[in-house]
């Protein structure tokens, strides 16, 4: 999977932080004393000490810690996307996109990553803000995946100034403790599950508000972003499970890999991508249609219970609007409201972020040289990106590709 959409935003080579100041020290120390212990085994003894089986020497820093052994922390943060509905593990229960990446993120084959998925079926994005930020904190990730807002769309509450802040919050206390983000803008739900135009167009500039926001916030904290909303493989029916929302296996193992491409084009990511070969049995679209017409209408209702009589009356707001020829009105409308929201975030002085690591993984990080010039000043601030970038095909009004979906 190409890493042609994936948008890092980090600038390699810029100031050390304290963590990675804590790691050369202690990396520096360790290799001293490494060499004083060769040296004396090799006066009074046969053997130099070993590390103990399995472990790598050195330590791990975690943000704000410089003590630990060596190895990669990703915490996954989000909805049922990232709990993995669609693709049941082999043992039972969900595996989903982000335990897939985390097999393929280790620093090393014989390293594993030490992952936790605290994502919940259902969240919004003010959830993942509250109960997941603070568990994924406690396991200091080095990585971390925040990919919410699907869920926020489909209610009749939503708000674009809750939705921005709630992210603004997560995506800026991650960074702040020198995590690595992944973020992802994602597919229009309306045009997913097939709906009528007038359902769908209310539906989709909600999630292209969506998309406006987390795209902007990823510029801003320097996250590793990939765009879902368009690539070629979302229109495939096999990339997606009966209810039409959720990826299947494959869309699973397709999402974890343009991930990896993103992470290996900075370089965190170093072996091989996750594989595409299968463990279960791709859905059919028999199997598809017997689940829209016995389950899927009551799947939806379940999950839209208070969206529903909110989305009949903004269908019956779009067709007068269309009847009258005033559709831009209700664009312009929703444009501007997306612009205050992301202006609330992004109002105050730009973030202090901690630099990403330039190569390697996340937790060997290189000795800075005195000789740089660019390792010994600050990281410039991010300028504020647009709200309505022209060039980002979530703001523009531009039909989605057609779609070869279940059914």
């Amino acid at each position: 999977m190409s890493a042609a959409g994936a948008h890092t935003g980090d600038r390699a080579g810029t100031e050390p932080s304290r963590t990675e100041n804590a790691l050369t020290e202690a990396v520096l120390t360790e290799a001293v004393l490494t060499k004083t212990e060769t040296e004396g085994a090799g006066q009074g003894s046969t053997t130099a000490p070993r590390p103990a089986a399995g472990r790598t020497p050195g330590p791990a820093p975690g943000p704000g810690d410089g003590a630990e052994p060596r190895r990669l922390r990703f915490a996954a943060l989000g909805d049922s996307l990232t709990e993995g509905l669609g693709d049941p593990a082999p043992g039972g229960g969900w595996r989903g996109w982000a335990a897939l990446l985390a097999a393929a993120t280790g620093p090393h084959p014989d390293e594993p990553v030490e992952f936790v998925n605290v994502s919940r079926s259902g969240a919004l994005a003010a959830d993942v803000a509250g109960e997941q930020l603070a568990e994924a904190r406690r396991a200091r990730p080095h990585l971390a995946s925040v990919v919410v807002g699907g869920n926020d769309t489909l209610r009749d509450s939503f708000d674009i100034h809750r939705v921005a802040e709630a992210l603004d919050r997560t995506i800026g206390a991650l960074r702040a403790d020198g995590a690595v983000v992944l973020t992802a803008c994602l597919p229009d739900p309306g045009w997913m599950l097939g709906l009528p135009s007038a359902l769908a167009r209310p539906l989709g500039r909600r999630m292209r508000a969506v998309n406006t926001v987390v795209h902007a916030l990823s510029q801003r904290y320097e996250a590793v972003h990939v765009e879902l909303g368009y690539h070629s493989w979302v229109a495939e029916r096999r990339a997606w499970s009966v209810d039409r929302l959720h990826p299947s296996e494959l869309g699973h193992r397709l999402l974890a890999r343009e991930f990896h491409s993103a992470l290996r084009a900075r370089s965190i990511a170093t072996g091989a991508p996750p594989s595409l070969e299968l463990d279960g049995i791709a859905p059919s679209r028999a199997a598809s249609a017997w689940w829209m017409a016995t389950r899927g209408t009551r799947w939806i209702a379940d999950r839209c219970t208070d969206l529903l009589p909110g989305l009949v009356a903004l269908a019956a707001l779009e067709w007068r609007h269309r009847l009258r020829g005033t559709a831009q009105l209700l664009e312009e409308r929703d444009r501007r409201a997306t612009l205050a929201a992301l202006t609330a975030v992004t109002s105050g002085p730009a973030p202090a972020l901690l630099p990403h690591p330039p190569a390697g993984s996340l937790t060997e990080r290189p000795t800075p040289s005195s000789a740089d010039p660019l390792a010994q000043r600050s990281a410039p601030a991010p300028a504020a990106p647009p709200a309505h970038p022209p060039a980002d095909p979530f703001i523009a009004d531009t039909p989605p590709p057609a779609a070869t979906m279940a059914g």
